[in-house]
C-alpha cells in the first residue's frame, strides 16, 4: 500500500486591535452587538462612500512583520479582491496580494511567506430556512499571516498557532480570542507519497476551524479523507471545505479558487503606502525575549507562561513586581492570593499586600507544624517535587500560604517545606 504524507500551510487571519473599522470610523470592537449596528456608508459599501485608511492598523502590521523578521516592504498598496460573495457588499474586498507589508519572515522554525493587511468581510448566520448576514464585522482590520507549506503534524500546527496568538497578544495587535472570531485560521491540505520533495498537484482549503480544542481534530479528519480518496485511486478535488464539528468531518462549501480568479487591481481610491508610513521605530519584546526576562527575574517557567498568555495579567505583574520581590508578585497574581487580580488592579493588590505585611508573621513552631502537615496532605506533589518537579514545590508553598492565610514570608515558607521533604526523603532511604 502506497504511504502518503501531509503538506500543510497556514492562512491567519487576525483582527487588529483598532479603536475604529480599517477604512471608515464605525467602532471595531463588534462581538455581542445586535446585528448591522455598527455600519456606515463605506462599510456597506455604498455609492459615493470613500475610504480612508487607519494609521493604526497599518503601524500594527509592521510591528508584526518585524517581529516576524520579514523584510518590510519599499512598496506597498491596497488592491481589491473581485468576488461575489453575501458577506462581500462592495463585491470585492480591499486586500494586499503584489504589494504586503512584509515578506520572508520566520517563526517557531516555520518560514513566513507574507504579512498583509486587509479589511474583513461580514459575517452569515444561517437559520433553518435562511440566511441572514451581519455587517457589523464588515471592514475591521484584518493581517493575514501566510506560512510555507512545512507542516505535516497537526500538533506542531497548533504549537505554532499558540506562540503566533502570544506574539499577537503580548504585542496588542490583537485579542486574538478564537472563540470570539478574532483569530481564524485557514489551512492548505494535501498529501504527497512519502519521501517525495515536490508540491502536490492540488490542495484543500479547510475553513471553519474556530478554537484550539477542535484545531488537531478538523487537520486530521482531512487528512484522513485525502488518504481513503487516494488509496481508492481517486482524485482529489482542490476545493474549500468546511469542519461540522458535530460530525466531526469535513463538508465541501465551494470550488478553490487561484489567484487570477480574483483579478487583482490597485485600488483607486486609496493611494500607495509610503516608506515613512512602514517604518515604526518601536522595540518590540516577542514571547522569546519576554521569557528571557521572566528568567533573568527568577520566575518559575510555569508563572511566564501564564503572563505570555496574557497580557492584561502581564501588565498588572509589571507594576507590582516593582515594590515585591518578582517571584512572590508572581505567586500573588498567579495563585490569586488576594482575589481576582484583574479586578482588584495593581494598585489595590500593592495595599493589600503592605497591609499583610504589617501583620504579625507565623514563624517558628507554628509554622513548622503547619508546614509538616501540608506535606502529609500532599503526597503526589511531594512525590512530584523528590523526582525533580520543581514547579511542586511551588504547589505546596501555594498550599502552605492558603493554609497561613498568607501570614508568612514566601522564601522561609519555601525553604522550610524543602528541608521537610528532603529530612523525610533521606530518612526513608536510611530505613
Amino acid at each position: 500500500m502506497t504511504s502518503y504524507e501531509p503538506v500543510i500551510g497556514l492562512e491567519v487571519h487576525t483582527q487588529v486591535k483598532t479603536r475604529s473599522k480599517m477604512f471608515c470610523d464605525c467602532p471595531a470592537t463588534v462581538f455581542g452587538r445586535e446585528p448591522n449596528t455598527a455600519t456606515c456608508p463605506v462599510c456597506l459599501g455604498l455609492p459615493g462612500a470613500l475610504p480612508v485608511p487607519n494609521a493604526v492598523a497599518i503601524e500594527k502590521t509592521v510591528v508584526l512583520a518585524k517581529a516576524l523578521g520579514c523584510q518590510l516592504a519599499t512598496f506597498s498598496q491596497f488592491e481589491r479582491k473581485n468576488y461575489f460573495y453575501p458577506d462581500l457588499p462592495k463585491g470585492f474586498q480591499i486586500s494586499q496580494y503584489a504589494g504586503p507589508v512584509g515578506r520572508e519572515g520566520k517563526l517557531a522554525g516555520i518560514n513566513i511567506t507574507r504579512v498583509h493587511l486587509e479589511e474583513d468581510t461580514g459575517r452569515l448566520l444561517h437559520e433553518p430556512t435562511e440566511t441572514l448576514v451581519d455587517f457589523n464585522r464588515s471592514g475591521i482590520p484584518l493581517i493575514e499571516i501566510v506560512t510555507e507549506p512545512e507542516f505535516s503534524d497537526p500538533k506542531v500546527v497548533s504549537q505554532f498557532l499558540k506562540e503566533l496568538r502570544n506574539l499577537l497578544v503580548h504585542l496588542e495587535i490583537s485579542t486574538a480570542d478564537m472563540e470570539k472570531g478574532s483569530l481564524r485560521l485557514e489551512a492548505n491540505i494535501s498529501l504527497r507519497k512519502v519521501g517525495e520533495r515536490g508540491l502536490p498537484p492540488y490542495k484543500v482549503e479547510l475553513k471553519n476551524i474556530n478554537s484550539f480544542a477542535f484545531l488537531e481534530e478538523a487537520l486530521g479528519a482531512e487528512i484522513a479523507r485525502q488518504q481513503r480518496l487516494l488509496a481508492m485511486g481517486e482524485v482529489v478535488v482542490q476545493e474549500t471545505r468546511g469542519f461540522d464539528e458535530k460530525r466531526r468531518l469535513t463538508v465541501s462549501q465551494r470550488r478553490k479558487e487561484e489567484a487570477f480568479d480574483y483579478r487583482y487591481f490597485p485600488e483607486p481610491d486609496l493611494p500607495p503606502l509610503t516608506a515613512k508610513s512602514l517604518k515604526s521605530a518601536v522595540r518590540i519584546r516577542t514571547p522569546e525575549r519576554i521569557r528571557e526576562e521572566y528568567r533573568a527575574l527568577g520566575l518559575p517557567e510555569k508563572y511566564g507562561e501564564v503572563f505570555i498568555r496574557d497580557r492584561e495579567l502581564a501588565t498588572i505583574f509589571e507594576e507590582v513586581q516593582k515594590e515585591i520581590p518578582a517571584e512572590e508578585a508572581a505567586n500573588i497574581l498567579v495563585n490569586k492570593r488576594f482575589g481576582d487580580p484583574k479586578r482588584l488592579g495593581a494598585r489595590r493588590i500593592l495595599e493589600a499586600f503592605h497591609s499583610r505585611k504589617r501583620q504579625v508573621l507565623i514563624t517558628g513552631e507554628e509554622l513548622q507544624s503547619l508546614a509538616e502537615k501540608v506535606v502529609l496532605d500532599n503526597p503526589a506533589a511531594v512525590s512530584d517535587y523528590s523526582a525533580g518537579k520543581a514547579a511542586a514545590l511551588q504547589f505546596l508553598l501555594g498550599q502552605l500560604m492558603r493554609e497561613t492565610k498568607g501570614r508568612i514570608s514566601p522564601v522561609e515558607g519555601k525553604e522550610l517545606l524543602r528541608k521537610i521533604i528532603d529530612a523525610r526523603t533521606k530518612a526513608s532511604s536510611q530505613n
